[in-house]
């Protein structure tokens, strides 16, 4: 799977063999695909000797609301007859085990854990059957949402928009069969949300379409695909993780801010 790694104040794209603890080096941008192509270097670290970093690095981040049935029916929203779309600015996007921030503007955090999609090339007006030939690949999310701040006056994009707002990884599982796929999402270690991709309302080529109809999505760019029933409040020191299916497990911890 591909992570995003720093080391010695470099940042840079590998390939991670979690069973040895390794990460094989990449050189060269893996989104540049049509020119030059990244090169497997050969060369393996340790995984003590790099910090893994958010997996994509995107100009956006592009949410589906309401995608579930299950969550539809627990918040008390009709299914949308579209995808509803909300957006996440770039500073919002952590990486694994860097702390999601309880902002001082809100007193009700909750956590929506989610399969995120990674685009690999510039997408504009992409058919849905056409989808897969646009995507890099999938890694985890957490939807983080001020619900007060939502609810009160219905802009999405600022209870859903503070820094830290987004963690995603810990890598990019580039080949995955999306349809079917177990999400767990856990808080100090208890189950709080289990489910599966099948229970989505629109498909993730569906999802697709319908935001490259709006806005070009460019390399990196990430399409969060909705959360399922079970989301409720975060606290400071909660633990959190979101694992998925042929992904892995993104975790991190909540801390107030100072």
């Amino acid at each position: 799977m591909i992570i995003r790694y720093e080391r010695n104040g470099k940042v840079k794209h590998g390939w991670m063999v979690e069973e040895d603890h390794k990460v094989r080096v990449i050189e060269g941008d893996i989104y540049k695909i049509q020119t030059a192509k990244p090169i497997m270097t050969g060369l393996e670290l340790s995984l003590d000797e790099v910090t893994i970093k958010a997996p994509s690095a995107p100009s956006k981040v592009v949410c589906i609301g309401v995608n579930y049935r299950d969550h539809a029916s627990e918040v008390n929203l009709e299914l949308p007859k579209e995808p509803l779309m909300f957006l996440k600015p770039s500073t919002a996007v952590i990486g694994p085990g860097e702390p999601i921030v309880y902002p001082k503007l809100t007193q009700n955090l909750h956590y929506e854990g989610e399969l995120a999609v990674v685009i690999k090339k510039e997408a504009k007006q992409v058919r849905a059957q056409d989808a897969d030939d646009y995507i890099l690949g999938f890694t985890c999310a957490i939807d983080v949402t001020a619900r007060d701040l939502q609810m009160s006056d219905g802009q999405w994009t600022r209870a859903k928009g503070f820094d830290t707002f987004c963690p995603l990884g810990p890598a990019i599982a580039a080949k995955l069969d999306y349809n079917d796929l177990r999400i767990v999402t856990r808080v100090n270690g208890e189950v709080r949300q289990d489910a599966s991709t099948s229970q989505m309302v629109f498909s993730i080529p569906q999802l697709v379409e319908a935001v490259t109809a709006v806005m070009t999505l460019l390399p990196g760019d990430v399409i969060l695909t909705g959360t399922p029933a079970g989301v409720s409040a975060l606290h400071p020191g909660d633990e959190i993780s979101v694992s998925i299916e042929g992904i892995g497990t993104l975790a991190t911890k909540v801390v107030m801010e100072e």
